[in-house]
């Protein structure tokens, strides 16, 4: 069997999926690719990679796509390392910059400021350095390790998980591993198995990560604040955000397996 290619995002919330797969028997079998999550997408369109941890967002618009795992990023309320940042107050910003690493947390936010909020500010295309032009009455949409830090340095956090929570009483998903090809269970198993003992590995991970901010609690992180578990209320929130994005129904079971 030839070696899957697989892309997955490089931020810090995949540590536990990314050593469960490196620490397994399928170790030799794989050829892993770390990108950002807007290129995880592009490897999977382009057929560049078998399979890949992808924004959840951009599945509509690969065909066949599946999801092929009970693991995702996902969060139950507070994901920490998604948001907003400003200087003042949402309802008072003219500007936002909406991160280009994903499409799913722009996405959100669009969603967010649309029918929770009821807001509409000026939303700009945000390039390297961007950060450093929050302020005054504009914010920017942040994710991954780069907000690590930033609510030390702005006086607003908006939490993306908490916002989505208050608005449909619900988790979120921002990523799941995708396919857009026949996998062969005799991998399918032994990947999901793999991600499993990397989630179960998060107390012995907690000794090889250094913590990147002294105000950073890892193990708050990697047991409040992301939920790897594709359970339940975490399709039926893919249901829901999916459909507002597509404007049709959308069933989880139509996303799943290949």
């Amino acid at each position: 069997m030839k070696k899957m290619t697989i892309t997955a995002v490089s931020y810090l919330n995949t540590k536990p999926l990314l050593y469960g797969l490196l620490q397994s028997p399928i170790a030799n079998s794989i050829d892993l690719s770390l990108d950002i999550p807007s290129m995880c997408a592009q490897k999977l369109l382009t057929g560049e990679a078998d399979l890949g941890l992808v924004p959840v967002a951009v599945i509509p618009d690969i065909p066949n796509a599946r999801i092929i795992s009970d693991y995702c990023i996902g969060t139950n309320r507070y994901v920490k390392t998604v948001g907003i940042y400003a200087d003042q107050p949402i309802e008072t910003l003219t500007d936002l910059y909406l991160d280009h690493h994903s499409r799913t947390s722009v996405a959100l936010s669009k969603v967010l400021l649309r029918d929770h909020w009821k807001l509409s500010p000026r939303l700009l295309p945000a390039s390297d350095g961007y950060i450093d032009k929050i302020g005054g009455s504009v914010g920017g949409v942040v994710i991954g390790d780069r907000t690590i830090g930033l609510e030390e340095r702005f006086a607003y956090f908006y939490d993306l998980g908490n916002a989505w929570y208050e608005f449909k009483q619900l988790p979120f998903v921002f990523a799941a591993w995708v396919s857009n090809r026949k996998i062969p269970d005799a991998f399918l198993q032994p990947f999901n198995e793999a991600l499993k003992t990397g989630v179960e590995a998060i107390p012995q991970l907690m000794y090889l990560l250094n913590t990147p901010n002294d105000h950073f609690d890892l193990e708050q992180y990697f047991t409040k604040n992301i939920n790897y578990e594709l359970d339940a209320p975490k399709k039926q929130a893919l249901e829901v955000f999916l459909g507002m994005l597509t404007g049709k129904p959308v069933r989880h079971q139509e996303l799943v397996g290949l």
